[in-house]
């Protein structure tokens, strides 16, 4: 009870933070309209000093902003605030892996209430369907609460570093969360977007990339919702040490019984470390699973589940409120 105690205290000084932005954060605003002190997000990510140490707060108004954003490696500590999924929204329309909506690849950085979408592959669109990524986060320690994440495959590229993901959206259709992060994903929706694929194909919600057991990356989802239309893998493995844990999650009759695919790495599923924990809803049955499916100890998957699996040095605690 003492755990449990603790772990929601930090989530309500994480909610306080937000509703608190003081002087002490250099603030600049974005309107696309032309009444902020930028009509951009990237030309308000640019006037950042390069290297800085100090916090720096982007509000950015309502509007969709049709611009690839891209926050550099050399500038860290920034914190973009939207005005919610809904309402602002990052809109680009290029496909492969070389153009993602926004690119997060500094240490450090916040986001809140935008959604980021990729739009080569939306409703209506008659391109091939390719990888066309919403976001690339590849910084260490970055935070995002209640945003929105759109494609349909290659959504969400969780590359390195360790993050959390906090109340957000993701949707798509094929592999729509992977990369070799070290995540928590909580409160989260994930929606998969069957309508998007030919009849009958099934989809892939993640595929994680750990490549060797000695690595500390992984996929962890705690009490999120998984719903759609069609039928999805809860994952495949996109190297032969992958890791993805889903706990206390609510699975609608979206996921697959099989559960599981091991795609190429079939012959190796031992390697793997695919678990379902408490999960419950149509979907979460797992008498049809993959005999592979790993079992863990409730201690080994406390540890896993725990917010010291992304944060044994306190770089989430040390957050300051003022900031907000």
């Amino acid at each position: 009870m003492a755990l449990i105690h603790c772990f929601c205290t930090l989530c309500i000084i994480f909610l306080l933070c937000f509703e608190q932005i003081s002087a002490a954060c250099k603030t600049v605003t974005v309107d696309k309209s032309g009444r902020g002190h930028f009509s951009t997000i990237q030309s308000a990510i640019n006037s950042v000093p390069s290297n800085n140490r100090n916090w720096h707060c982007i509000n950015v108004k309502p509007g969709t902003y049709r611009e690839m954003v891209v926050i550099p490696y050399d500038k860290p500590f920034i914190i973009l605030k939207g005005s919610g999924q809904k309402k602002t929204k990052v809109v680009w329309n290029e496909p492969y892996l070389q153009a993602p909506t926004f690119s997060s690849l500094a240490d450090n950085i916040i986001v809140k209430s935008i959604a980021f979408v990729n739009s080569y592959n939306g409703p209506n669109s008659k391109n091939a369907r390719v990888p066309a990524v919403a976001a690339l986060i590849n910084g260490d320690k970055s935070f995002f609460f209640r945003c929105g994440f759109s494609s349909v495959q290659d959504t969400l590229w969780d590359a390195t570093g360790r993050h959390y993901f906090k109340r957000c959206h993701i949707e798509g259709a094929v592999d729509f969360i992977f990369g070799n992060g070290q995540s928590i994903y909580e409160d989260c929706s994930i929606r998969y977007l069957g309508e998007a694929l030919p009849r009958g194909l099934a989809g892939f919600i993640t595929a994680q990339g750990r490549n060797n057991p000695r690595v500390s990356s992984g996929f962890v989802f705690k009490s999120c919702h998984i719903y759609g239309k069609g039928s999805t893998f809860l994952g495949r493995p996109w190297r032969d040490f992958s890791r993805v844990l889903f706990y206390n999650c609510r699975f609608s009759n979206v996921v697959n019984p099989r559960g599981w695919n091991a795609w190429n790495s079939v012959g190796e599923e031992k390697q793997l470390t695919f678990v379902e924990y408490k999960n419950y809803g149509p979907g979460a049955y797992k008498s049809k699973r993959v005999k592979w499916l790993k079992n863990l100890n409730a201690r080994t998957v406390a540890k896993l589940t725990s917010m010291s699996f992304i944060d044994n040095d306190g770089w989430l605690q040390s957050i300051p409120v003022k900031y907000f």
